[in-house]
This record gives C-alpha cells, sequence and structure tokens, in this order.
C-alpha cells in the first residue's frame, strides 16, 4: 500500500528519513524537503513517485545510480552534499560529548580511486562481473564507471575476461584492480589455490592484457612490471591487495593536513603505517618510526626507503598495535605521533597515549564513530583536540575521512 510521507532530513547512509505517527522511515534516494510515495516495510520505504522535488535535487551522473549500490548521493547538490558529509562528524563528535571545531569538508577526489573491486559469479554458461545491487547481494553488470580514475577504464573488460578464464571453479571471485605506474595490478581473491594449469593460464591472460601484476590471494602469479605507488619522494610497489587511500588527491590532501599539525617535529612514530604514504612525506623533515602489523606492508615500505635518496632516517618495525599498542615510556621519546587505524579504531593504543607524555597526536580517521570514542579517551587523559578537517575522497558514497589534531597543554 502506497503511503505519501514529507522527508524532514537525511540519514547517515544519504536515505531521507521521514517522521511519522508510528516512528521514522528510511527511505533512499530522497532529500529533506520532499514529499514523496512509498511502499513502506517498518521503517523503511521504497521509492516510488517524488511528488514535489527539492530544490537541492540534482541529476545523477550515472544511469546505474539506484540500481548499483556504489553511490548513494548522486542526487544531491553539491552544497547539501558536503553539509550532509560534514555532520556525520558533528554527530559522531556530540554523541561522545565533544566539542571541537570541524572545519569545511575538503573535496579530494582528484581524478578518481585509484582501486576497484569486482564481484564475480556463474550465471548460467557464463561469468556476470560487476558491482552488487543497492540493498542486495545480486550482482549488475558494469561496463563503465565514472567515479575511477583514467587508469581503470579498462577494468571492467579486464576483469570479466579473469573471470571468464576462472568460471569452471564455480566460485564467487572478488577482483581487486588498482591503477599504478607500472599499469593495473590485479588480486583475485575466492578461487582458492591456482594449479599450474591455471597459473599458466592466468600468466598467458596477463601478458595478452597488458597487466603490471597478477595475484591471487596475495599470492603473486606474475610481475611483468612493479606497480609502483608514489608517496612523496618514494616510489613504492606495495604488497598486492594491500591497503592503500582511496584517491592519490586524497592520500595527498590527508598527508598535507598531517604534516601542517607537526611544523616543528624532528622524530615521530608513524602507527598503522601500511606501507608508507604518510612516513615517506614526514620522512623527507623528521627521523620516523613506522609500526605496522602486516608483514607485507613493512617489506614494501623498508625496500622502497632503501631506494630512496633525501630522506630523513626510517626505522620500521612489525608490531600489531591492537594487542601490542607502543607503551608509555616508548611514546614518551617521539615528539609526536601520527596514527591511521581501520575502522575498528585504535582503542588500546589511544589508553596508552592518554597515560603518557607525548605533546601531540595527529589522528587520522576513516570511521567517525570510532574516532570520536578514541578522541574521547585522549581527552581525558589530558589532550586538547584543536581541531578536524573532514576529507571527500569517496565521492557520492557515506564515506568520510577526517584528520584530528590533538596537543596536551604546553605544562607537559
Amino acid at each position: 500500500m502506497n503511503e505519501t510521507l514529507t522527508i524532514a532530513r537525511l540519514g547517515a547512509r544519504g536515505d531521507g528519513i521521514a517522521e511519522t505517527p508510528t516512528g521514522q522511515v528510511f527511505v533512499p534516494y530522497t532529500l529533506p524537503g520532499e514529499t514523496v510515495r512509498v511502499v513502506r516495510d517498518g521503517e523503511r520505504g521504497q521509492l516510488v513517485e517524488i511528488i514535489a522535488p527539492a530544490q537541492s535535487r540534482i541529476a545523477a551522473i550515472c544511469p546505474l545510480f539506484t540500481r548499483c549500490g556504489g553511490c548513494a548521493a548522486q542526487h544531491m547538490a553539491p552544497g547539501l552534499y558536503s553539509e550532509w558529509k560534514r555532520q556525520q562528524v558533528v554527530t559522531a563528535l556530540g554523541r561522545a560529548g565533544i566539542e571541537a571545531p570541524v572545519a569545511e569538508i575538503v573535496d579530494a577526489h582528484g581524478a578518481g580511486r585509484r582501486r576497484v573491486t569486482f564481484h564475480a559469479r556463474r550465471e548460467g554458461i557464463g561469468m556476470l562481473v560487476g558491482f552488487m545491487q543497492a540493498r542486495s547481494h545480486d550482482l549488475i553488470a558494469v561496463e563503465a564507471c565514472p567515479v575511477l580514475a583514467p587508469g581503470l577504464v579498462r577494468a571492467p573488460a579486464v576483469a570479466q575476461l579473469l573471470a571468464n578464464r576462472l568460471g569452471g571453479s564455480n566460485k564467487p571471485l572478488d577482483l581487486q584492480i588498482t591503477a599504478s605506474d607500472g599499469g593495473l595490478d590485479v588480486d583475485i581473491r575466492g578461487h582458492g589455490p591456482a594449479g599450474d594449469k591455471l597459473r599458466l593460464s592466468l600468466t598467458e591472460a596477463a601478458e595478452r592484457l597488458d597487466l603490471a601484476r597478477l595475484a591471487m590471494h596475495g599470492e603473486i602469479i606474475v610481475e611483468r612490471r612493479p606497480p609502483l605507488q608514489r608517496m612523496g619522494k618514494a616510489s613504492v610497489a606495495p604488497a598486492s591487495g594491500g591497503f592503500l587511500q582511496a584517491t592519490v588527491t586524497g592520500e595527498e590532501t590527508i598527508a598535507a593536513l598531517v604534516l601542517a599539525a607537526l611544523p616543528k617535529a624532528k622524530h615521530v612514530a608513524d602507527l598503522f603505517a601500511g606501507c608508507g604514504p604518510f612516513s615517506f612525506r614526514l620522512a623527507e623533515r623528521m627521523k620516523v618510526l613506522a609500526v605496522e602489523s602486516d608483514k607485507a606492508a613493512i617489506l614494501a615500505l623498508t625496500r622502497a626507503a632503501g631506494a630512496t635518496q633525501g630522506l630523513k632516517p626510517i626505522a620500521a618495525e612489525v608490531r600489531d598495535l591492537f594487542r601490542r599498542p607502543l607503551l608509555e615510556h616508548e611514546l614518551n621519546g617521539f615528539d609526536a605521533v601520527v596514527l591511521d587505524p581501520p575502522r575498528a579504531g585504535a582503542e588500546a593504543q589511544a589508553k596508552r597515549l592518554a597515560a603518557s607524555k607525548l605533546g601531540t597526536v595527529v589522528y587520522v580517521s576513516c570511521d567517525a564513530g570510532t574516532f570520536a570514542r578514541d578522541a574521547a579517551i585522549l581527552i581525558a587523559g589530558g589532550y586538547a583536540l584543536e581541531g578536524v578537517t573532514p576529507v571527500d575522497q569517496f565521492r557520492y558514497s557515506a564515506h568520510i575521512e577526517l584528520v584530528g589534531v590533538f596537543r596536551r597543554p604546553k605544562k607537559y
């Protein structure tokens, strides 16, 4: 049964929220002020018709918008979109009882995302390759994606050909494709170990497709050229499937914010350092200890550091900071700490930082909720949160990055 609703505001995922006598209703792809007709299922509403559109509604840039689940916000005008994303950070801090300046959002989309993951499944006699449909586990075929960097223009065709080679296993696959200075870098997941015959087939495919590197589950099948990523003065070949910031501009933007917060630092610990996107840029000015649990990432970092001239010393340590955070006596030897944890945040490390006498913490986060939790720990330990800068490198999605700067009073 259809129901007419008025959208009051946007939710964290980009859904429009309507207030009704029986509770909130979340309606995807709607905007504040719109009158819409929906089919309601509890607190979810499926959009049937927009009766009165908002002035902030714009045309989507992709014909698959609302069908493909990759984007949530192509229908939002720039002003509404930016404030919606910024508000996610403000709301997360408020829920944690934290008051701090939140800057305007920084657009870091740049040329587009440099990595994409395609899903592949057998359908009938062939392999369907694409993205997940919106709010579904079904796939939708994708021939092009407007949010990807130009270096990934061939990615859909590459994913399809590789999936065809692997279709005999009848297993669902994930094909992660990254644009690098050496060409496309591909890591295939879901198939299981590759025998000699399959390795030969994939090697031939990599030659035909002119791939830089092809791996399965992180194990290299063939590397025809190093899949290099530029990080400051260094050229780094990340481990296959290893973490990268979503866009080149995003990495550069976040690194610039980190460096701006450390004008006088001489010795810094870079925690959750990955393969060094911040370490190398920091090392142009100061000594760095890079700490990361992933051995392959640290190996990539140390190899690049050894081949790069003009840097201050970079020491590297493999260490699980969730189980073995740096302790107070270790932290007190640094001028500052930079940390960029995964979505789970860095609660254990935040507690050790709160108990230390370290003067400055620069916290890079991909999750406003866990950032706010850890920020509360640092503030309770004597730090002041100078400010937070939201960084948008996942355009049209609900995802937001941020950089927060914490300092202790001078008495420390």
